[in-house]
């Protein structure tokens, strides 16, 4: 059985447009694709902050070093510009290798200039006594 894990986070972006004619996707600014180690066409989950909507669809690349983060096509009419998100990369695994999964956390800027990156280890599992 696999299950699906996080392995990567951009945290606290800013959405620089949203366009509801568009076929779909949100489209990212490579600099911050590439240091999530998100790939185009990979599915994300975005989380508004600003009104806690969730949508689920695919990364698009965006051009490198302008900062956009457009939510394209139907997410248009839940995500605004100056919304703040949060983009999570995902990917179906086997449970094993979660202890091996160090889940990237990209933090940007009000501009959404890559300011620090993270990575995370697994903290010791839960278990019941």
């Amino acid at each position: 059985m696999n299950i699906i894990a996080c392995i990567a986070k951009i945290h606290r972006a800013t959405v620089t447009q949203a366009d509801l004619n568009y076929v779909g996707s949100i489209t990212i600014d490579r600099d911050i694709l590439d240091a999530a180690h998100i790939q185009p066409f990979q599915i994300v989950q975005i989380t508004n902050v600003s009104n806690g909507v969730l949508w689920r669809t695919y990364a698009m690349e965006g051009k490198r070093g302008n900062g956009d983060i457009c939510l394209n096509g139907p997410p248009a009419r839940h995500f605004q510009a100056g919304d703040k998100i949060i983009v999570l990369a995902e990917a179906w695994m086997d449970p094993k290798e979660l202890p091996s999964v160090k889940p990237v956390v990209v933090f940007v800027d009000d501009n959404n200039k890559v300011t620090k990156v993270v990575e995370h280890s697994l903290i010791e599992p839960f278990t019941k006594e």
